[in-house]
């Protein structure tokens, strides 16, 4: 499919021209959550880049931009950015193909155990390097995102919850873990199978969707690339990844078991909400049929010892009936 005019960002063949792209074709790709829209822009003779239009008011390129450039000028393959307008929300990159680590494992699932491997070793390279710059993971933040679960889910459900004692639960079992981030690791908060690209080599990923990296816990994007919300992980990959990780990194594994639980439950919470909230707000009610298996991974998350506050919440507040559905379905 060829957009049409006005399906292109406005005044996009002058930002073309003027990075050496004038004449070049433009083809829409599939989107994500956000109001983020891509094309892959090809150049006679196979030559192609990625376009990312990330409109404002709604959107906002300059993250993106400073954590692609200190990522890509620190050894991490972040594209590299060829062209950039952010006051229009335009920005030329790489291309790093189609080799999507998500699709790759779909036809040749025998590659999976190399494929997280390699995935995991990205992490440990990350977190062998200074924090980046960027804001702080605060309990305010990690607080912000857990309510969204209140916010969104709970409204939908029409379910009258405790939101005070829902903090207070957060409070608890998440103030132990905020001196084991400190100084901290960049975290790229949405490293899984569909933000990961396969660079010619198992070793090379090519990473993507990282524009809301903050400094926190070296658990926190392992929670992420193993507690897919769109791909099913198996946990005896699940186990392996983690016992690699914690001899590579040369962490505690006890302490680092408790902390990928906490912060499992508290990104599971958060994506259920989204989720919600994307069906909801956004119109994108496909979204729905992730939430059973991010409930379960959120179940087993709260079945960890170091979440009993955050359990107790949940057997308080949220029906048995829709526990034992996962979430239960709605009617989108």
């Amino acid at each position: 499919m060829t957009p049409t005019p006005h399906d292109l960002p406005a005044d996009l063949d002058v930002f073309l021209a003027a990075a050496g792209w004038a004449g070049a074709t433009v083809e829409p790709l599939q989107g994500d959550a956000s109001f983020r829209r891509y094309f892959r822009v090809r150049k006679p003779g196979d030559k192609t880049a990625m376009l990312m239009d990330a409109p404002p008011p709604n959107e906002d390129p300059g993250p993106f931009l400073r954590a692609a450039r200190w990522l890509d000028a620190n050894g991490m393959r972040a594209p590299h950015i060829l062209a950039d307008d952010a006051a229009r929300g335009l920005v030329l990159l790489e291309d790093f193909g189609t080799a999507r680590m998500r699709d790759y494992l779909d036809q040749w699932p025998d590659d999976e155990t190399a494929i997280y491997t390699a995935a995991v070793d990205a992490l440990v390279r990350l977190h062998d390097l200074p924090p980046g710059p960027f804001l702080n993971y605060s309990m305010s933040e990690y607080q912000r995102e857990a309510r969204l679960f209140t916010d969104w889910y709970c409204t939908a459900r029409d379910l009258y919850v405790d939101a005070g004692g829902f903090s207070a639960a957060w409070e608890a079992v998440l103030g132990d873990l905020l001196p084991r981030q400190r100084p901290g690791v960049t975290v790229l908060r949405d490293y899984h199978a569909e933000n990961i690209m396969l660079l010619g080599a198992l070793e090379k990923q090519g990473l993507l969707d990282f524009q809301d990296a903050l400094v926190g816990h070296p658990a926190y994007d392992m929670v992420s690339l193993l507690q897919d919300a769109r791909r099913d992980v198996p946990p005896e990959l699940e186990a392996r990844m983690i016992d690699h990780y914690v001899r590579a990194a040369g962490v505690d594994k006890d302490t680092f078991l408790a902390d990928y639980a906490r912060l499992g439950a508290q990104r599971n919470a958060k994506i259920v909400g989204i989720f919600v909230r994307l069906w909801r707000r956004d119109g994108k009610p496909r979204y729905l049929e992730l939430i059973p298996r991010v409930w379960a991974l959120l179940e087993r998350d709260l079945a960890h010892p170091a979440l009993a506050p955050v359990a107790a919440w949940f057997d308080a507040n949220v029906p048995t009936a829709l526990r034992e559905s996962l979430g239960g379905r709605f009617e989108a």
